[in-house]
């Protein structure tokens, strides 16, 4: 009886045993496939989710990935004689540019819509805070495309108030909202000899490649920076300072301008990271704005520019010699460095779809600091300025996708 009993508690055990066995195995089956069978959510990319029906839904957008497409219904967002603080320096129509066509290209991402900019909405997200532009020309240039974008919703001028003395900032407020967009001449960001708004073209450019507190301390607490810097540096070799203008025990050097650059903005990112409160401004840097001086670089006619360019280039990928890879890396990588570090700087890429648009430049058509001469008119391919943008025109898209990023928090992953 006594083994007959063994025998039975034996059965049992072991029936209980393969049970658990069993069921382990269920388990674990139905969590492998839950983890590798089933198809897996991709990642987010930087963009937004809107993704329209039938282009890949799976995925969501990369705002810079995208074509133009004419549009002379909703653009453009403002005029340029309407607009109370164009410059000279961009307002092609009031320079004599007849044709138009330039002013109704809009952005069209790939999978998805850009926001349309609405400039109440951006007044209200502004409202008590204070939004700054800090680079060269072509960051003013987008400075001047959102005041103006910004300001054409406000129909009393004397809730409008603007102020530059020839300092180094320029302000504007609008005063219903006591909202503040500035700008900040500072175009390599770090001290230079450079850094006069107006007496800045000299011979030889000098930099305190360590030194960024005379420019940043003007910036620091805002809301929202906005910084750029690229067309200054392009040279071979930048002359760097290592002491003071003011004395003369400073240390000189030639420094390759790749490697330059990039110690300007390991500068500019370790000042950002102690002063900067990541929980109360958002950090924005434009990347490269190309230009387009050789007709050749996109099948037209040697030693010819963008004068004269009514089309776009339609060339999927365009790169033109105008832009430096090497120098859009080292941006990326600075950027990557300081997010890794705690603080987060949206890089807005503005350089492939600008390459597009050889038709969107001055040229002859603008007032620099003098007007052109006749002899100067007539001859383009020598003066005219492929390098800066006519308003209302491209800057005003770059100033979209700053939009997107501000208004619906678009995240870079």
């Amino acid at each position: 009886m006594a083994k007959r009993q063994l025998l039975i508690l034996g059965i049992r055990a072991s029936f209980h045993t393969l049970a658990a066995v069993l069921v382990a195995g269920v388990i674990f089956t139905a969590l492998f496939l839950s983890r590798n069978g089933m198809p897996k959510e991709n990642p987010q990319s930087e963009g937004v989710s809107n993704v329209k029906e039938g282009e890949g839904s799976d995925r969501e957008c990369n705002l810079f990935e995208g074509k133009w497409v004419f549009d002379n219904e909703s653009n453009p967002i403002y005029k340029e004689e309407e607009c109370k603080f164009m410059s000279d320096q961009l307002a092609c129509g009031k320079f004599g540019r007849k044709d138009s066509s330039y002013k109704f290209w809009r952005w069209q991402p790939h999978k998805c819509d850009l926001p349309r900019f609405n400039g109440t909405k951006l007044l209200e997200r502004l409202r008590n805070k204070r939004m700054v532009y800090v680079g060269d020309s072509l960051n003013r240039g987008q400075w001047v495309s959102m005041v103006c974008m910004a300001s054409s919703v406000i129909t009393n001028p004397k809730m409008m108030y603007f102020h530059s003395n020839g300092s180094n900032l320029i302000t504007f407020k609008s005063l219903e909202y006591n909202a503040t967009i500035d700008f900040y001449w500072a175009p390599l960001m770090v001290e230079s000899n450079s850094d006069d708004p107006t007496n800045h073209r000299l011979p030889e450019r000098i930099v305190r490649i360590q030194s960024i507190e005379k420019h940043a301390r003007h910036w620091t607490e805002s809301d929202i920076i906005v910084l750029n810097s690229y067309l200054w540096w392009l040279r071979p070799h930048m002359k760097t300072l290592w002491g003071s203008f003011e004395k003369l025990d400073g240390i000189y050097k030639e420094v390759e301008m790749v490697r330059v650059y990039e110690m300007a903005l390991q500068t500019m990112s370790q000042w950002l990271e102690v002063h900067v409160n990541s929980n109360l401004t958002k950090l924005f840097f434009m990347s490269m704005s190309p230009t387009h001086e050789r007709a050749e670089e996109w099948g037209g006619k040697n030693k010819q520019n963008c004068y004269g360019e009514t089309s776009l280039i339609d060339k999927e990928g365009y790169h033109g010699k105008g832009s430096d890879p090497k120098m859009m890396i080292v941006v990326e990588n600075v950027l990557d460095e300081l997010k890794r570090r705690g603080l987060n700087m949206h890089m807005i890429n503005i350089t492939q779809l600008s390459e597009y648009r050889k038709d969107g430049h001055p040229s002859i058509y603008r007032k620099q600091w003098e007007p052109l001469k006749k002899s100067q008119v007539l001859d383009p391919s020598s003066y005219s300025d492929c390098i800066h943008w006519c308003l209302p025109g491209v800057p005003d898209v770059w100033n979209q996708l700053l939009y997107a990023y501000i208004i619906d928090d678009h995240k870079s992953n």
